[in-house]
């Protein structure tokens, strides 16, 4: 995948003309974040799991190495295989190696983004291997030749009619605007791909270290499909995925599908333990686990650490007013929203995603709904101040920090040109107690009308009890 970060604003401003993309975010707004908050209100004791999952995740990422050694030690003991990969380039030259080693010509995927992030599809097809997604958003948007725009809905800035004409164009059937007719063709179609493929290629929500298991969990049977039908199963994933116990497990499971989609648990939850056994009826003659890096491990014990407690929930983005304004496509890379701002710039570069921690109003509802409580807007920040301290950020941003420094530094100054603007703006705003318009806030006033101060400063109200 390209990286377009660098080129946000403008990405933002399509995106905010885009009349069909914002008809698809508005089916965002009114779904996953209502079907949350619905989820969490039938379980009192989820603030409660929230603590406990973010302590578990701190002690496993204290102790990353020893569960990661476990894990390995055990898909080995049950006949498996596993690789470390610590650049894209690693884990793309494993997987066609082991495709190459059985001879695979096709191979089918479930979801995972890790496989996006280091550009596996593009790596395989290049090398004569023909990767097939099998996810019903993932291969509507291959047919677009087009990239997920969200973590767990891939396909969510697209409208019914954008996938009946793709399906038209590729399958050659009659346009329809029944989502059960396209559902019903996506099956057909996707069927003897599951039967005929050498390898199959599935991401991993967790990694089981007491068991040496990896989990995947859909609301689709096409992962357990892609994993169980071909001779090799190939698991690709990252290395913060490892938990210790399948007890440990489950508490992730209970927030993870009430954070994303609203659910009690999803429609499938697949246990994979290394090959098939003798006395098993099915499953793969080969089991490889890939466990990439890049860039996780310069995070532990960093100011980032905390970003690696991500379970991919997407509630940060789900319920982030930037994102839902302008989709997932606008940050130009792999990973969107608020968790993309902090975890972007770690594998792409400050220099090349400066602008993605800044698309942040720091509304902090980010990490009131994540459900292990990742502090994004702290996160957001730090990537802030290291852009600053590299001079990566425009002049007009740093010739403004200075400004403003100039006067927080005189507080009488100060506080009479706060209050000269409150009163400016508020005149300014008249009777509509709004402003369209307002010098160096175009990119506010463009889109939505500024909503007109007290004409008072804060300090002042609060002098005058105001609360």
């Amino acid at each position: 995948m390209q990286i377009k970060s660098p080129e946000f604003k403008e990405n933002a401003r399509i995106a905010l003309k885009d009349v069909n993309l914002q008809k698809a975010l508005g089916n965002l707004k009114a779904g996953f974040p209502v079907k949350r908050a619905n989820a969490v209100e039938r379980m009192p004791e989820f603030e409660d799991l929230r603590n406990e999952a973010r302590d578990l995740k701190n002690h496993i990422l204290e102790n990353l190495d020893v569960y990661l050694e476990q894990f390995e030690s055990k898909v080995v003991e049950n006949g498996g295989h596993v690789h470390w990969a610590r650049t894209s380039d690693d884990a793309c030259k494993t997987i066609l190696d082991i495709c190459q080693q059985v001879g695979a010509k096709t191979v089918t995927k479930g979801k995972s983004m890790v496989s996006e992030e280091v550009n596996l599809n593009e790596y395989l097809e290049k090398n004569g291997v023909q990767p097939i997604e099998t996810d019903l958003g993932e291969y509507i948007l291959q047919l677009r030749n087009d990239h997920p725009s969200h973590i767990i809905a891939p396909a969510i800035h697209l409208n019914l009619e954008d996938v009946s004409e793709a399906f038209h164009e590729h399958h050659h059937r009659p346009k329809s605007d029944d989502p059960a007719v396209l559902m019903q063709e996506a099956r057909e179609m996707l069927r003897k791909q599951f039967v005929s493929a050498d390898v199959g290629i599935t991401g991993a929500n967790f990694c089981v270290a007491e068991t040496g298991s990896t989990i995947i969990v859909t609301n689709e049977g096409n992962g357990d499909l892609t994993q169980t039908l071909p001779k090799t199963h190939i698991v690709i994933t990252s290395i913060e995925k490892v938990v210790p116990t399948l007890e440990d497990m489950t508490l992730f499971q209970r927030l993870l599908a009430r954070s994303a989609t609203g659910q009690e648990f999803t429609v499938y939850n697949t246990l994979s333990t290394g090959p098939r056994r003798a006395e098993d009826q099915d499953g793969p003659e080969n089991f490889h686990v890939v466990l990439v890096d890049n860039g996780r491990s310069e995070m532990i014990g960093s100011e980032l650490q905390d970003m690696l407690r991500c379970i991919r929930c997407s509630a940060c983005m789900n319920h982030c007013p930037v994102y839902g304004a302008v989709g997932g496509h606008s940050y130009g890379w792999v990973y969107p929203g608020p968790m993309g701002s902090v975890l972007t710039p770690q594998m792409i570069g400050i220099e090349n995603a400066g602008l993605l921690p800044n698309a942040s109003t720091f509304c902090g509802k980010c990490e009131s709904v994540c459900p292990v409580k990742i502090p994004l807007p702290k996160l957001m920040r730090h990537w802030r101040d290291n852009e600053f301290e590299k001079h990566l950020s425009p002049k007009a941003v740093r010739w403004g920090i200075s400004g403003w420094g100039f006067f927080a530094k005189r507080p009488a100054l100060y506080r009479w040109v706060s209050r000269s603007s409150a009163w400016f703006m508020r005149t300014m705003a008249g009777k509509k107690g709004r402003i369209n318009k307002l010098p160096l806030a175009g990119g506010w006033t463009d889109w939505r009308d500024m909503p007109a101060p007290e004409g008072k400063t804060f300090m002042d109200q609060w002098k005058q009890g105001k609360r």
